[in-house]
């Protein structure tokens, strides 16, 4: 389990409750754009993805620290301190120290606006990831450099290198015992098979860290030790010929420095921008996020290299082939790409998380939702930070607007004025794990229906029903195991309803495609089971590959349908 490094800006100590408020007031002083194309041009919105324990979290927290959102950092070494990341807001995220449900975070930077979409690490959370890496512009892949490239790490780039998305490479922890520079490379390009360019180089690992040289400007940062990497690093710049720069460390650690980076020289090899922005080359940065060496450096150098929101591909007017929508564009449109409930505990109210894709959104306007082909008034738009949220006037293609959500959106909706826009749906995975829920407080009947609707709707898990019967012990279905304790917890603190949750010994699901009168004949095996959705579409729960071959078999005029996990075809628009 990854132990998040948490923060907590200094408003927040002092008990005031509206630290993101101040926050923005502070930097309301940012020039506002000239045109719709520059406001588009000033935005930067990257995920960050790793495996579990990488230091995501950290990391994520010590680029809203230069990004000035947050001012004071400190780092949880026990559950006494009162503390917690934040971007994890979830109660359960702040007692098990993980990211459990996706964040934004957005804090302008030089005269940008950065949305960082904060991710699960866990692989149980894969499916959350997925759809927010939808969102993205670009992406920052967190390596340990003492572990390279994990399990998590490849199944998170594989979802990258299918959608081509610009990709960053950090390589974090040399602060500690870490592999040479070079064999992390090294693995990176025959793993992933992806070409790397390191854009600073590190010297030193463990206790001889002591900075880093930029390969572009020439220069030799130092860095300083603050205390628990509390606050910015100072830093100090200096020549890489410079007699005093050799002896701040030892003949070894110069001696390495040095060969590494005759060796990178020598190479040759120059930045290509184009297979950086296909996704086929990663600029590579060195740095330790707990002590703050190599933050600003990254948060600079991804200002400058990261794309601003590019077109993307959506169906206009009902017409079967997709076209580039301009981000740039008149016109309106985004897609709703999560929903989360609660969020304010205290409103106990669901956020519609939208990725604005073009135009410019304004608040109070009437846009057309392309799946139901009604047209919704937007009365209650927010600008997110975590949990923290202000009324937002005015977004633009790269923004993340959150929603009030009382049942009008869904998960791949599209949003749209004029010509009516769908973006491709977003898929639903694969479950791999099975429970019977049984709700043990029958007088929280109706509370515990409204806990299933609303994490179904979230897309946490996926809600089945037996065939036939009465509704009332569903069943849950999830990618990973994590996902139950998540749902039965926050049926708990959120809705108040005790739970009881029986594992069931499936571990596939497929949709069943056929004649009604066939699929309600079938003869199915003793370890399946046939089950409905929430809209009575028949599916099937199996043991084993070997029972679903059996029940194909047995029932020659069904027809078994995998969960497509790579992406769906958009639905006609309604015109």
């Amino acid at each position: 389990m990854e132990l998040a490094t948490t923060f907590e800006s200094t408003s927040r100590a002092r008990g005031d409750r509206k630290p993101f408020r101040a926050y923005v007031e502070r930097n309301a002083h940012m020039e506002p754009p000239s045109s719709l194309a520059e406001a588009v041009e000033r935005r930067r919105t990257f995920a960050i993805i790793s495996h579990p324990d990488a230091g995501k979290t950290t990391l994520t927290e010590k680029l809203l620290l230069y990004g000035g959102a947050i001012s004071t950092a400190g780092q949880v070494s026990a559950r006494r301190r009162a503390r917690s990341a934040t971007s994890d807001w979830m109660e359960l995220e702040k007692e098990r120290g993980i990211s459990i449900t996706s964040t934004v975070l957005q804090f302008p930077y030089k005269g940008h606006t950065i949305n960082l979409l904060d991710t699960p690490g866990h692989q149980d959370f894969g499916e959350d990831t997925y759809r927010t890496l939808l969102a993205a512009d670009s992406a920052v892949m967190l390596i340990d450099a003492a572990k390279g490239v994990e399990p998590q790490t490849k199944k998170l780039f594989a979802i990258c290198r299918s959608r081509r998305i610009p990709l960053f490479t950090f390589i974090n922890k040399m602060d500690r015992p870490s592999r040479d520079p070079l064999e992390l490379l090294d693995e990176l390009e025959k793993v992933l098979g992806i070409a790397t360019y390191p854009i600073n180089w590190p010297i030193g690992s463990g206790p001889s860290f002591r900075g880093v040289y930029d390969r572009q400007s020439r220069d030799v940062n130092l860095f300083e030790r603050v205390t628990h990497g509390a606050k910015r690093a100072p830093v100090r710049v200096t020549d890489i010929d410079d007699p005093k720069f050799a002896e701040l460390t030892d003949e070894g650690t110069y001696r390495e420095f040095r060969d590494g980076l005759e060796l990178l020289e020598g190479a040759g090899a120059a930045f290509d921008r184009d297979a950086f922005m296909s996704g086929d080359a990663t600029p590579v940065f060195f740095g330790s996020a707990v002590t703050n060496f190599g933050v600003e450096l990254f948060l600079d150098g991804f200002l400058e290299m990261a794309p601003p929101p590019r077109a993307r591909l959506a169906h206009r007017g009902g017409r079967a082939e997709s076209e580039a929508v301009d981000p740039s564009s008149d016109q309106f449109s985004g897609f709703v790409f999560k929903i989360q409930a609660n969020m304010d505990p205290r409103h106990r109210d669901r956020v519609a998380f939208l990725r604005v894709c073009s135009g410019k959104f304004e608040r109070d306007m009437t846009v057309r939702n392309t799946r139901t082909g009604k047209d919704v008034r937007v009365t209650r738009a927010m600008k997110l930070f975590a949990n923290e949220r202000e009324v937002v006037d005015e977004a633009f293609a790269g923004d993340v607007v959150g929603l009030a959500n009382p049942g009008s959106f869904a998960i791949g909706d599209t949003l749209c004025t004029g010509e009516s826009v769908a973006y491709d749906r977003i898929p639903s995975f694969a479950p791999e794990h099975f429970a019977t829920v049984r709700n043990i407080d029958t007088g929280a009947y109706k509370s515990f229906g409204k806990a299933i609707a609303q994490l179904a709707e979230e897309g946490a898990i996926q809600v089945f029903y037996p065939a036939g019967q009465m509704r009332t012990e569903p069943i849950f279905a999830a990618v990973g195991e994590l996902q139950f304790e998540v749902a039965k917890y926050r049926m708990m603190a959120e809705y108040g309803v005790k739970t009881e949750f029986y594992r069931l010994p499936f571990s596939l699901a497929r949709r069943v495609r056929g004649d009604a009168e066939a699929i309600a004949n079938a003869t199915w095996p003793s370890n399946a089971k046939l089950v409905e959705d929430g809209a009575s579409t028949p599916v099937a729960l199996f043991e084993s590959e070997w029972s679903m071959r059996l029940a194909g078999e047995w029932n020659a005029s069904l027809q078994f349908d995998s969960f497509d996990d790579t992406g769906r075809p958009a639905e006609p628009a309604r015109v």
